[in-house]
């Protein structure tokens, strides 16, 4: 709930002009006393539009917290840290460098298929009837 309450929050009613890269939240993670909510986003962006990005949202981490208090009838919302989501671009990149090792392969097996059909004989040259 937290985490689709921050979303909320962020979209609607944070106006800093450092948020360019639309910061989507992958997921929350709470200490088992539920004090702290480690929230781990993504930030589409240079590593410097990333960088203003999340110091907006640390900057706006305190009326996040009072918003999440009233949103959720909570008595006391947990302290929020945000953290960018390593583990997402990582996968992101994974996903490009199978996408290329794919594209590469489909390449070599066109130029293969290629070079098959111009090894073969072209049956219309060949001589009929011949002894």
């Amino acid at each position: 709930m937290i985490q689709q309450e921050l979303a909320v929050i962020i979209m609607r009613e944070l106006n800093d002009p450092r948020l360019q890269g639309l910061p989507s939240i992958t997921r929350v993670k709470l200490t088992a006393d539920l004090s702290i909510a480690d929230v781990f986003v993504t930030i589409m962006g240079t590593p410097g539009q990333q960088t203003a990005a999340l110091n907006a949202l640390r900057h706006s981490a305190g009326l996040m917290r009072t918003r999440l208090t009233k949103s959720l009838s909570i008595r006391q919302a947990p302290f929020l840290k945000f953290h960018i989501d390593e583990d997402a671009r990582r996968e992101i990149e994974i996903l490009d460098l199978i996408r290329k090792a794919a594209d590469e392969n489909a390449e070599l097996d066109r130029k293969r298929a290629l070079a098959a059909q111009e090894a073969q004989p072209d049956p219309a040259q060949s001589p009929e009837g011949a002894t």
